[in-house]
């Protein structure tokens, strides 16, 4: 036990955090298109773990292919928003439950992903041959940029969601039957929601790709339960510093918060020398020990209220 501790240096943590604060910003954004299925439309969207890889996949084979990195960004952003409407639709207008949907959208787009890379796997985007937004190379202008994209990002949701249409989808999601009743078209609200989560995990995945190096066809296996991993650490985190005065905003800047934790935990377990292919079991307990601490907490509350009520009422007698 000595031994390992002392083969455990700090200086080390240290200098592997700045990295993970700039892929947690990156996943922070992706964070942010899971918020709004699964918070604001209470959707299930599984087609984020190909729209991710998509994002990448064309982002990277754009710029090979000469295009200007922010143009590249843009184009795999329109093609989030594309995959987004094709699940919102095979949803609404085919009947397919959501979560099925979903899978399907995600099913097609390995296929679809591995075309766009010319039917390879990965394909490599090197920062000394071509101009990156990020890069894993140069790790401070790579904060600064994520940090730059996730403060816009959240302030255009901001916007959005303050406006007729925003909340439109927000009361879709929060009551589809009375929203329907409202004169609201709830399933053009569900395919418009889609199509802004994908939108933003493309843009995410375009990113990630840069700063990463390259494009995988398996890039974005399991980002729907970091992505929820993120959602849930920001909610938590977010309640417990601000309690009440949690708003709207500050709730997408929690999300993005809970992106940066995440990969620090992630970074912790590597720092530990714990196998990283328990990485994925260490993120399920993490998302299962957030989403049960609310529910605890409810509890116990109830219980304790409801042991304060037997005991008034026996004083009473």
């Amino acid at each position: 036990m000595a031994a390992y501790l002392s083969s455990l240096s700090l200086a080390g943590l240290a200098g592997r955090l700045p990295a993970s604060v700039a892929q947690g910003l990156i996943w922070g954004i992706m964070a942010l298109g899971v918020y709004v299925t699964f918070r604001l439309l209470d959707i299930a969207d599984l087609s984020v773990d190909g729209t991710f890889s998509t994002g990448g996949a064309v982002s990277v084979m754009l710029i090979v292919g000469g295009m200007n990195p922010w143009l590249a960004v843009l184009i795999a952003t329109v093609c989030g928003l594309i995959v987004g409407c094709v699940t919102g639709l095979l949803h609404t207008k085919l009947g397919i439950p959501a979560i099925l949907a979903g899978i399907l959208s995600q099913y097609a787009l390995y296929s679809i992903n591995l075309a766009i890379m010319h039917f390879k796997a990965n394909q490599a985007v090197s920062v000394d041959k071509f101009y990156l937004i990020v890069s894993s190379r140069h790790i401070t202008p790579a904060i600064i940029t994520g940090f730059a994209f996730a403060v816009i990002v959240i302030a255009v949701m901001y916007w959005f969601f303050g406006t007729e249409m925003g909340a439109s989808l927000r009361a879709t999601g929060c009551n589809p039957t009375m929203s329907k009743a409202q004169g609201i078209d709830i399933n053009a609200m569900k395919v418009l929601g889609l199509a802004i989560s994908n939108g933003l995990v493309a843009l995410a995945g375009g990113l990630s790709a840069q700063y990463s190096g390259f494009a995988d066809v398996n890039s974005g296996r399991g980002a729907i339960v970091i992505g929820l991993a993120a959602v849930i650490i920001g909610e938590v985190l977010g309640e417990a510093v601000l309690g009440k005065k949690l708003n709207f905003a500050g709730r997408l800047s929690f999300v993005v918060i809970g992106g940066i934790i995440y990969y620090i935990i992630y970074t912790l377990v590597l720092w530990l020398k714990l196998d990283p292919n328990l990485m994925k079991l260490f993120t399920a307990v993490i998302v299962a020990i957030f989403l049960a601490v609310p529910y605890l907490k409810g509890q116990a509350k109830n219980s304790f209220m409801k042991a304060g009520k037997q005991s008034a009422a026996k004083e009473v007698k």
